[in-house]
């Protein structure tokens, strides 16, 4: 029996219980929030690859903007995959059976999103990578049906729409969007271009899709730093257009699950989770909400950490590890309760746990 058939039947024998790998893969689609390493590689300024950026992952810095796990490597424990899944720069042959992270920091919905950061992989071109590996599966299966059949029940975590406000919208001495479209038009343009990504991962075998929302932007230190009096109170002039976006794409789900036979897709709502913490932190553990673990400038403002840096010591009571990038704490929480989510607020209509299992 060859590695490949090995693989297949081996995550074809999954099961629900307890600890055991749930679902047979897991492809990732996103932007710095979910980047494993893809940008590594790439002329870029949009990397993580050096300390003091994964000081508390097992094997150091690895292209995550974290100093640990992101939401997706917590996901990716809560369906029981065996390991972390390989970024699409690294991923080998029995890899993509297991899923991909496609993942670049920089990257947006639209292509000229994160143009400034150099080089990064956008919606679009993560899409045309997967493409590419969903081919090379077909290669190596050799039965359109058996590799259908596979991919419909692997769940694709998706989540757009940070940098195209952050490295985008919100930058006008770069970019045109916020002159040319005023906050409802250019969220509604961007949820345009997001349907049509999806379905083309719907015509390559997504069924099972996870749609994250965007965070509340205007309550990073970077926000803070930038544009907060007292270095405290949220921006509500960065907030609200997020809080469009995000609306949209709740809607979008139900547009799609409606109109693309067999969908399922669900909305994970990151903006009111850090609502929640940032309204109660101590409940969650943190005693620091307003400034990133890196401390560089008025609120640690500073977008990410300088290379061997000493950051703080108590990283599992810090809300953000950079200036925008939340710490692994915050990544672990989100991830929780995108998976097994205490309120229909949390995760839509459903959480992931309910999704696997339909």
């Amino acid at each position: 029996m060859n590695i490949v058939v090995m693989v297949i039947v081996g995550v074809g024998l999954w099961s629900v219980s307890g600890g055991a790998q749930q679902v047979p893969c897991y492809f990732i689609f996103g932007d710095s929030l979910a980047d494993s390493g893809n940008n590594n590689n790439l002329w870029s300024y949009a990397k993580a690859n050096y300390p003091p950026y994964g000081i508390d992952y097992p094997s150091g810095p690895t292209g995550r903007f974290s100093n640990g796990k992101t939401t997706v490597d917590e996901i990716a424990q809560q369906l029981g995959l065996n390991g972390y899944i390989a970024p699409f720069s690294r991923a080998r042959d029995r890899d993509i059976f297991y899923g991909v992270n496609y993942a670049s920091a920089g990257a947006g919905i639209s292509d000229e999103t994160g143009q400034h950061l150099g080089g990064r992989t956008s919606f679009r071109g993560q899409v045309q990578n997967h493409i590419r590996t969903v081919s090379y599966m077909l290669n190596l299966l050799r039965d359109v049906n058996r590799t259908a059949v596979y991919l419909n029940r692997c769940i694709y975590s998706i989540g757009f729409g940070s940098e195209d406000y952050l490295n985008n919208y919100f930058l006008p001495q770069l970019y045109r969007s916020s002159t040319q479209y005023a906050p409802d038009q250019f969220a509604d343009l961007l949820v345009q271009q997001y349907a049509q990504f999806l379905r083309v991962l719907y015509n390559y075998g997504a069924r099972k899709m996870v749609l994250f929302g965007v965070a509340p932007i205007g309550c990073s230190p970077y926000a803070l730093a930038q544009n907060s009096p007292d270095g405290r109170t949220c921006v509500e002039r960065l907030n609200s257009p997020i809080q469009l976006f995000n609306s949209r794409v709740r809607s979008m789900v139900d547009q799609l699950n409606t109109q693309l036979p067999n969908a399922r897709l669900i909305f994970i709502n990151v903006y009111g989770i850090f609502q929640n913490i940032i309204s109660n932190p101590s409940s969650f553990g943190f005693r620091v909400i307003n400034g990133g673990c890196c401390r560089v400038g008025r609120n640690s403002g500073v977008v990410t950490c300088v290379p061997m840096q000493q950051p703080c010591s108590n990283r599992n009571e810090v809300l953000y590890w950079d200036a925008y990038h939340p710490s692994e704490a915050a990544n672990t929480i989100v991830g929780r309760r995108a998976f097994n989510a205490p309120s229909t607020s949390d995760a839509y209509p459903v959480d992931i746990n309910t999704l696997v299992r339909t």
